[in-house]
């Protein structure tokens, strides 16, 4: 038996949010959350009863015990830390907004201790048959910094070399790199990958606007071994596999609470269940399902319950209930 079910590897920075709707400019105080892609992803499973670990590099201080200490707090295995004397940790404000107004992220990550990982920094022995199943990592540890690129393509080999299936999100942000660097820079990392998540709207800033169609029957084309997944926020999911089947899933429709972490949220529900028994249209409706429980709790971590999720996914909304 293995020693997790999925190992994730990525930057988890602390995030500042003024109460309520408050500008950052008049705010008094701020509430703390901890926010990274893939240990949101890596919570997500541990709560759905998986086994998951989560791999990154922290600077050893009160800052980076306190960004461990949360993301173990929730059953996510923490050993893999790499820790780091005299660096910095990443952080970034989020303040909240209703339409009109735009809610705003400013991010304060520069030369953050991950940043400057390097593939000889990964821990010896972790990546061997016996240690995970899968590998995930997204296309933020890509975009943070050229050492921290490296790092991701060396830990996939060595990944896909001990027979782990690997796991991609593209997870497009336009204050990293632009929508073209970002298609040569997860070019690698999507090519290895055994399912690859890709949002439509990050598909159309990649490679230019299509329709979600177009866009999945492109990256099938691209990646033709590759069990390519593709959400599409109201309109739901649909994924295609290598055998060319079109799955599709409705989204399930949830009151917005945090709409930060949603899709590290569907990525954990999908993984859960396809890990567990090989469906993938099982998988879509257990993505949806975390997807949407997740924009109903604050803060960027999907602390939900199984019980919640499974009864979603067989159809028992529980909205407005008092259990």
């Amino acid at each position: 038996m293995n020693r997790y079910d999925v190992l994730t590897f990525g930057e988890s920075m602390m995030r500042l949010t003024p109460p309520g709707f408050l500008r950052i400019e008049q705010t008094q105080s701020f509430d703390i959350w901890v926010g990274g892609t893939e240990s949101n992803t890596a919570v997500g499973l541990a709560r759905l009863g998986m086994r998951a670990a989560w791999l990154s590099r922290l600077p050893r201080s009160s800052l980076g015990r306190y960004i461990s200490n949360r993301i173990a707090q929730y059953g996510v295995d923490v050993s893999q830390v790499v820790w780091a004397d005299d660096e910095r940790l990443g952080i970034y404000f989020h303040e909240k907004a209703q339409a009109p107004r735009a809610s705003e992220i400013i991010y304060d990550r520069r030369d953050s201790a991950i940043s400057r990982m390097q593939p000889r920094d990964l821990p010896d022995g972790l990546f061997e048959p016996e240690v995970s199943q899968l590998f995930h990592v997204t296309g933020i540890t890509l975009a943070i910094s050229d050492t921290a690129r490296d790092t991701v393509h060396e830990a996939q080999r060595r990944a896909k070399a001990a027979g782990w299936r690997l796991s991609f999100d593209t997870n497009y942000r336009s204050k990293l790199w632009s929508g073209a660097g970002a298609a040569a820079g997860c070019d690698q990392a999507m090519a290895l990958a055994d399912v690859i998540f890709c949002p439509l709207g990050d598909y159309q800033v990649m490679y230019g606007a299509s329709s979600a169609d177009e866009a999945l029957e492109a990256l099938a084309a691209r990646y033709p071994d590759t069990l390519i997944v593709m959400t599409m926020g109201v309109d739901g999911a649909m994924a295609r596999n290598p055998a060319g089947d079109t799955i599709r899933q409705p989204a399930i429709l949830a009151g917005e609470v945090g709409r930060i972490g949603g899709g590290d949220a569907f990525a954990a529900g999908f993984l859960y269940a396809w890990l567990r028994h090989d469906d993938v249209a099982g998988a879509l409706k257990w993505g949806v399902a975390m997807s949407a429980l997740k924009y109903t709790i604050p803060g960027d971590l999907p602390l939900v319950d199984r019980e919640a999720v499974a009864a979603l996914v067989a159809g028992a909304s529980g909205g407005g209930l008092i259990r």
